[in-house]
């Protein structure tokens, strides 16, 4: 499949691939709000669609961060557009640099948002907490919590870059 997949297409990947009926329930959360940030910033509204669907594909293997990774493998059998891959790589953390993967276990490359559709799906999923829709803020709070500074400072710097594109605070759309 080298075409961008429908979203039909989309759910029935999850599903063939063993997601959860929860994990696909938060991927059409995570599309929802992804779709209309999208409009908003003028994206490419199907890659935006697809890549939300798909984020968590790597779900059905591992619930850790390396679900991306997971996901990147499940999605180059699957023979999926790279711009599909590069978003199910790069969703994860607000953006992660290399040196920080490393500590996390993740193999050691950079796994940051580059164009617009993978910052306004990887914004989009830290809008949603399971399946519910949450303000910035809450992620911010909880990664601060943990004691994330770097993941909360990212997750607030996207914050500002996506609502100024869109001309709105995202946490009211």
């Amino acid at each position: 499949m080298s075409h961008i997949p429908t979203p039909d297409e989309c759910i029935e990947l999850l599903k063939k691939n063993g997601c959860s009926e929860k994990v696909v329930n938060h991927c059409k959360a995570v599309r929802d709000i992804a779709v209309k940030i999208a409009k908003k910033a003028n994206a490419d509204v199907k890659l935006v669609e697809a890549g939300a669907l798909l984020h968590d594909i790597g779900r059905s293997k591992t619930h850790g961060i390396l679900h991306a990774v997971e996901g990147v493998k499940i999605a180059k059998k699957l023979n999926l557009p790279d711009k599909i891959i590069n978003i199910i790589e790069r969703h994860i953390g607000a953006g992660i640099p290399k040196e920080e993967a490393k500590k996390l276990g993740l193999p050691y490359k950079d796994y940051i948002p580059l164009i617009l559709e993978e910052k306004i799906v990887c914004h989009a999923d830290n809008l949603i907490n399971d399946c519910k829709r949450q303000n910035i803020e809450k992620e911010v709070e909880k990664a601060l919590r943990n004691g994330q500074k770097n993941y909360a400072e990212r997750l607030e710097m996207l914050h500002k870059e996506l609502s100024g594109i869109c001309g709105i605070n995202l946490n009211q759309i």
